[in-house]
């Protein structure tokens, strides 16, 4: 196993998909604009096509993370980031809303890649290197986010579809650069059987659930997805009627936390979880996600803020000790199967949370009180935090 040409070539795939993602955001509600010919349309479609991906990526994530248990990590990885190159170009080309929401859902409907990276991960770590590989990922996706809105602005200023097409462009170059150099983490297990109990969103979860073990952690993982996205959604509108800040404000405060996240990710999260160990680095990474959320909810000097986006960025050990802690709780030939469910956890969470979010913090500004809905995001990281104590640290049986 060449280890390292494997690790290297995920690191680049999770930067491009950030990457990617980050061309087109500055530049989605002037395309659906374009396209609708109706700003009202243009954003009713734009909640339409995050909502489809969602779901699609929900219905389908157990699915191919039990087929990269079956026939093998690399066909699915490169297939899904195929389809995600192909939703890209279709972006760039659609003269209508119908065919961009077609594709969308292909696209969500193909979106195993972090489903797939995170099993590849555990087939290709030992247990005690896993924790630096999952901060090394997470790095990586700070680095895209950095990266994404500022290239994708720039090449929007030339034309509205520039950004679309270069994001396919970063796909297409993924795609034949795994072609070439990406190894096979593990070969398939035919005799994984594709019943519909495990193919299926609910069924799947259900299976994962109702272990012991392995149920409290994904428990943990979904409360913790929804205080990260509840601060993903509301952090721009919170700073913009807090502090009054512009855009640029905004973007520049936003890209040196996503910097500082990355490097430490980077550098001191495998060390740091050597020290504490999994369950430990965990805990503590969630507390400190909580103290940030709650300190976030009563800022009221800009100082402060940075201070708490520190305690943030040393929180997001958390997540790379939990997500290792999951790999170490599981078999070789079920990694895919546990992973394509909590990608299924994910997902809902992003569908549902910034609706949620955005209706309450509309609620909470009608009683000046806009930091409530960070008490709330910081309840949910609470009830992840004691969710992961509670849990022992031992491995669980297999999957059925």
């Amino acid at each position: 196993m060449r280890r390292a040409p494997a690790l290297s070539f995920l690191l680049v795939t999770v930067f491009l998909d950030m990457l990617g993602l980050g061309l087109i955001v500055p530049i989605v509600p002037a395309l659906m604009t374009a396209v609708t010919e109706d700003a009202t349309a243009a954003v009713r479609w734009s909640g339409l096509l995050g909502s489809i991906y969602g779901l699609l990526q929900f219905v389908v994530s157990p699915l191919l993370g039990r087929l990269s248990d079956r026939y093998g990590r690399r066909p699915i990885l490169l297939a899904s980031l195929t389809c995600l190159g192909v939703d890209w170009l279709a972006h760039a080309i659609s003269p209508s809303p119908w065919t961009l929401l077609l594709f969308h859902a292909l696209a969500g409907a193909c979106a195993g890649t972090s489903t797939v990276v995170n099993a590849y991960i555990a087939d290709v770590t030992e247990p005690e290197s896993r924790a630096r590989a999952y901060g090394l990922i997470g790095a990586a996706f700070g680095l895209g986010f950095v990266a994404g809105p500022t290239v994708g602005g720039l090449l929007g200023a030339v034309d509205v579809r520039l950004p679309f097409f270069a994001a396919a462009a970063l796909s297409f170059a993924n795609v034949a650069y795994g072609w070439f150099v990406l190894p096979e983490s593990r070969p398939g297990d035919r005799t994984t059987p594709l019943t519909l109990r495990m193919a299926n969103p609910v069924g799947s979860l259900a299976v994962v659930l109702r272990r012991p073990v392995l149920g409290r952690l994904a428990y943990a993982r979904f409360c913790a997805d929804v205080a990260r996205m509840t601060h993903q959604s509301i952090w721009t509108f919170f700073l913009t009627y807090q502090f009054v800040w512009s855009t640029a404000h905004i973007g520049v405060v936003m890209a040196a936390g996503a910097l500082a996240g990355a490097v430490f990710q980077a550098r001191a999260v495998g060390p740091v979880v050597r020290l504490l160990g999994d369950k430990r680095a965990a805990v503590a990474g969630s507390l400190l996600g909580v103290a940030s959320l709650v300190g976030t909810a009563f800022v009221s000097v800009p100082w402060m803020l940075y201070v708490l986006q520190a305690v943030g960025v040393l929180g997001s050990v958390g997540g790379a000790a939990a997500q290792s802690w999951i790999s170490r709780s599981v078999r070789a030939n079920e990694q895919g199967t546990v992973q394509g469910a909590l990608t299924g956890i994910g997902a809902v969470a992003e569908t549902v949370v910034p609706v949620a979010a955005g209706a309450a913090f509309g609620w909470s500004l009608a009683y000046a009180s806009p930091g409530w809905v960070f008490v709330g995001a910081a309840a949910f990281g609470a009830v992840s935090a004691l969710l992961l104590a509670a849990t022992p640290d031992v491995r669980t049986a297999p999957i059925e």
